[in-house]
């Protein structure tokens, strides 16, 4: 069992930037591929990127060179960096955790989500 913690969230102006944290629990969390999720209102929730354990990472094309996922296995914890935030980025952000076994998704843990709004 994993639960997940989301901190960070807040109220930031279009270019700002926030940072979201993500804490763990449980002993195995290297073994899991961390990820970052949202949902805007009225819309469906979308990957925004993903880190794997050797910290390979995944990118949805929207958040490419403004955002960045890293992870501290030592920690268990995940961030998110987000620069030049636009009003388009606003939405509940949600830590994610999978854990595969022979490429097959075995265990899927979500946190309560931090929500990030981008307004003047």
């Amino acid at each position: 069992q994993v639960q997940l913690v989301e901190s960070g969230g807040g109220l930031v102006h279009p270019g700002g930037s926030l940072r979201l944290s993500c804490a763990a629990s449980g002993s195995t969390f290297n073994l899991y591929v961390m990820g970052w999720y949202r949902q805007a209102p009225g819309k469906t929730r979308e990957l925004v990127t993903s880190i794997t354990s050797g910290g390979s990472t995944n990118y949805a094309d929207s958040v490419k060179g403004r955002f960045t996922i890293s992870r501290d296995n030592a920690k268990n914890m995940v961030y998110l960096q987000m620069n030049s935030l636009k009003p388009e980025d606003t939405a509940v952000y949600y830590c994610n955790a999978r854990k595969y076994v022979l490429g097959i998704l075995r265990s899927d843990y979500w946190g309560q989500g931090t929500q990030v709004t981008v307004s003047s």
